[in-house]
């Protein structure tokens, strides 16, 4: 992350592994509403969902979005320039499994990739 973004806010409360939406709206100071839409907004932001599909934040993913918060609410950025901005530092999973998808573009990768399914489909198949 941007060595010149070292968010304070933390320091206030108590260290966590896990922070549910409302406890991470309250450290960025925003409301829940936004956090889901930034959730819709930046394929890069992705909080991980408990059983019961409650949202479920960890201190990297709150660090990320006071940067959000801080490039869009102090800098003035779009949604579009964060996106941009920030898609250099984390890529889109989307972008990143179409690349995956492609062996024509490196064939040795390709050939790889094939023998790599064959076998774990086989070791599949001896586990039944």
């Amino acid at each position: 992350m941007n060595e010149a973004f070292q968010p304070q806010v933390l320091r206030l409360f108590p260290e966590k592994l896990f922070y549910k939406i409302g406890e991470a709206s309250r450290l960025v100071g925003v409301e829940t509403y936004v956090l889901r839409y930034w959730e819709s907004e930046f394929p890069f932001l992705n909080p991980r969902k408990s059983k019961s599909g409650q949202r479920t934040y960890t201190k990297k993913d709150v660090d990320l979005l006071l940067l959000i918060k801080r490039l869009l609410y102090e800098e003035r950025y779009a949604i579009d320039g964060v996106r941009k901005k920030l898609g250099g530092i984390m890529p889109e999973p989307d972008t990143q499994a179409m690349a995956e998808d492609r062996p024509d573009q490196d064939p040795t990768r390709g050939k790889i990739l094939n023998m790599v399914r064959t076998r774990l489909r086989q070791m599949l198949e001896t586990l039944r």
